[in-house]
């Protein structure tokens, strides 16, 4: 639909409102007001230069008229959209649904829409044919809910001229980064494991090249090494309960497994369920860590112990970079962000036995 153009054929000094009840425009507003177009732009984007008396005159002539400033309006007038660009992969598991429910709260909030594009398929195309609509569409800024590595790589490789800030995913130095503390996080659910009196611990890791996995998987390692035990082989699951059935039916047969530690709270489900079926009691014989702490862990049989990681505050936290990045501040935040994570303590862990 194209825009009328009644506008320019009104008579002066009277508003569209009594044209057929037209809604009245930024024109409208400023023939009433006895100013510009340009000093009506001024007063809605609060410009420093505007006489208060002038101000005040322009903010009547709106209530008067009942003029309610479009979003379009604001953006010629500020060189903005006022609408942000989210890129999100694996959009249906419990983390990216939850962050990306986080960031548009936090955008609302700030007077922001979000335009967001789920990818469903790992190749490189994907993500520069997203970077491309959403620079069409005139984003203001972009969040990368970014887990794998290639997508990283493709993002870096699209040049995007506009504020980024990336998730669990460095591109480059001047890329802001927003992480989980997935590092700490493992270490701290080994190191709860080996304290318990376990000789080492058994580790379901998420698929190769996803960052979370890849650094969870490291560090489970590097505290194993650090406190002199044995590092088992990992198992390399695929986030789901299936696979982490899968995968505990194999540890299940092993009289030597005390400990599993799962790279996400789906796969630890799997593991309960398999060590379950094969009759091995959980906590007395095998004790059983996960990650997340998804609002189901508290109610597996036995309750899961867990690490918790804040998505909300993941998600609040990228929106608040990238605003200030928007904003261009004196002293930009420093390039990565790394957001805590507790150890959720539960009754699906607990000392190993003394005949281990």
């Amino acid at each position: 639909m194209t825009r009328s153009s009644a506008d320019d054929s009104a008579p002066k000094g009277r508003s569209r409102r009594n044209f057929a009840g037209a809604r009245p425009v930024m024109d409208d507003v400023a023939r009433l007001a006895g100013v510009s177009k340009q000093t009506v732009s001024r007063v809605l984007n609060d410009h420093p230069s505007v006489r208060p008396g002038t101000r005040e005159t322009v903010l009547a002539a709106m209530r008067t008229l009942g003029y309610r400033p479009s979003r379009s309006a604001r953006s010629l007038a500020s060189g903005r959209t006022r609408m942000l660009g989210v890129i999100s992969f694996d959009a249906a598991r419990y983390g990216p649904a939850a962050i990306l429910t986080a960031i548009n709260t936090a955008a609302q909030e700030a007077g922001y829409l979000l335009s967001s594009i789920a990818l469903d398929t790992a190749e490189p195309d994907t993500v520069v044919e997203a970077v491309n609509r959403l620079s069409a569409e005139g984003a203001d800024g972009v969040i990368a809910i970014a887990p794998q590595l290639w997508v990283g790589k493709a993002l870096a490789d699209t040049r995007l001229d506009t504020p980024l800030v990336v998730l669990e995913n460095g591109l480059d130095a001047d890329t802001q980064q927003v992480t989980g503390g997935s590092r700490a996080g493992a270490r701290k659910a080994t190191e709860h494991l080996l304290a318990l009196g376990h000789r080492t611990v058994w580790h379901i890791a998420g698929p190769t090249g996803w960052t979370s996995a890849d650094h969870r998987l490291g560090s489970w390692q590097a505290t194993l090494e650090a406190a002199g035990a044995e590092v088992p082989a990992p198992l390399i699951g695929d986030w789901s309960a299936d696979s982490g059935y899968e995968l505990g039916r194999q540890l299940a047969r092993r009289s030597d497994v005390t400990a599993v530690f799962a790279s996400n709270d789906q796969m630890a489900l799997g593991v309960l369920h398999a060590l379950h079926e094969a009759g091995r009691c959980v906590p007395d014989e095998v004790s059983v860590v996960g990650y997340d702490d998804i609002p189901e862990a508290a109610h597996f049989l036995p309750p899961l112990t867990t690490v918790r990681t804040d998505f909300a505050e993941i998600g609040t936290r990228s929106l608040r970079l990238l605003l200030d990045r928007i904003d261009g501040p004196a002293e930009p935040p420093p390039v990565d962000s790394l957001v805590p994570v507790d150890l959720v303590v539960r009754r699906s862990s607990g000392p190993a036995s003394p005949l281990v």
